[in-house]
């Protein structure tokens, strides 16, 4: 699933490709992708004659921003958008079609089929589900290593399982959340409210680290995730626990070991992240 540095290059993406360009119509060949309002017809007819302004991110959420409209939309497991020309042959797995006046078409191809798009006035979208208990951001200012303290630090839940709640702090998920956990020397399963000032420091300075440096990596490409013009991610390669189970340790040469936390596969070192039991 694209996590927060591979959404935010999607949004960068976007905003190089379709800002400015003038919706003439609306194809959806999947209804059940979109949410609100539950009308299909509605949902295109509501777009026709709309210009983008801009694309934004609100944790692994896309704000693609029109004058007049909000179009949250959530990639899921491989949602992926592209621009063509409207003579290109349109792939399998594309669900949504936005046609431009100047012949091109942003398209939405999901395999899966679990993406979702939601349709608001400007502002609307905040004050409701998908967006409105979405926890802060984590490369924002509002989110302060005494603010991550007082959010995280009193949970009794695993810290990797906090971490991947997005009630609290968003678009973390479970590759960035292994990521941190063994840059900062924290065992997965250690209850959040046993971390002392300084572990929780230090985790806090370990996500921001690793999700700008992923970010400036264009992301991380697992398994589908391409930007919207077709390019992996390049984090993949800098990936230091996540998916090398059995491999050697980056700090002191062991095996990496995995294990299930909250429901996902969980990469750590035993020797680096000691556990307290």
């Amino acid at each position: 699933m694209p996590e927060l540095p591979e959404v935010e290059t999607v949004k960068r993406t976007l905003n190089q490709l379709i800002k400015g360009k003038y919706i003439d119509h609306v194809t959806v060949n999947l209804p059940r992708i979109i949410q609100r309002p539950d009308d299909v017809d509605a949902f295109a007819f509501m777009l026709k004659g709309h210009t983008i302004e801009g694309v934004e991110r609100r944790g692994k959420f896309l704000r693609i921003l029109l004058d007049g409209l909000v179009l949250v939309s959530h990639l899921r497991m491989e949602g992926r958008y592209g621009l063509y020309r409207k003579d290109e042959p349109v792939e399998k797995h594309t669900h949504v079609i936005f046609h431009f006046s100047d012949g091109t078409e942003l398209r939405y191809k999901d395999v899966r089929q679990f993406g979702t798009m939601h349709l608001f006035a400007p502002g609307e979208e905040f004050n409701h589900p998908p967006l409105s208990k979405l926890g802060y951001e984590p490369l924002d200012d509002t989110l302060t290593p005494d603010t991550f303290k007082e959010v995280i630090g009193s949970k009794k839940t695993k810290i990797k399982a906090v971490l991947l709640n997005q009630a609290y702090v968003v678009g973390i998920g479970n590759i960035y959340v292994d990521e941190s956990l063994f840059r900062a020397g924290i065992h997965p399963e250690i209850p959040a409210n046993k971390l002392g000032d300084d572990e929780l420091s230090r985790l806090y300075h370990s996500i921001v680290a690793t999700l700008s440096e992923a970010v400036e990596a264009g992301g991380a490409s697992i398994k589908s995730y391409v930007n919207g013009q077709g390019e992996m991610g390049m984090f993949q390669h800098s990936l230091k626990i996540y998916g090398r189970k059995d491999e050697p340790c980056y700090g002191c040469g062991g095996p990496v070991f995995k294990t299930v936390v909250g429901g996902r596969g969980t990469h750590y070192c035993p020797s680096c992240q000691p556990d307290r039991k």
